[in-house]
């Protein structure tokens, strides 16, 4: 079942003139990474500095993967962006609703 994985992120004020470019680097290999269906980047309208990150993914499996990977192999220069530990979310779709 495909899954929806949301990664709040809260950024350094002296990391935002180079975070686009360096999230859209980290980004494409997160877009390459098998099982991934898509990415969007949202930033808060009031606050700069406060990024999510929506990932669609085919399952909970594909996402698990590409997080071991991240943790692992594909670890990227995100960490030195963040002011904050950043805080992933996963949710399923309901059909009940």
């Amino acid at each position: 079942m495909p899954i929806t994985a949301h990664l709040d992120l809260n950024l350094k004020t002296e990391s935002l003139p180079t975070a686009p470019a360096a999230l859209r680097d980290i980004l494409a290999d997160t877009r390459a990474f098998d099982g991934c269906l898509g990415v969007d980047v949202l930033v808060d309208s009031n606050d700069p500095a406060h990024f999510l990150v929506v990932e669609q993914w085919a399952s909970l499996e594909h996402d698990s993967a590409y997080r071991a990977w991240r943790a692992g192999d594909g670890v990227s220069a995100l960490g030195e962006l963040l002011a904050a530990p950043p805080v992933l979310t996963h949710f399923e779709t309901s059909f009940e609703v």
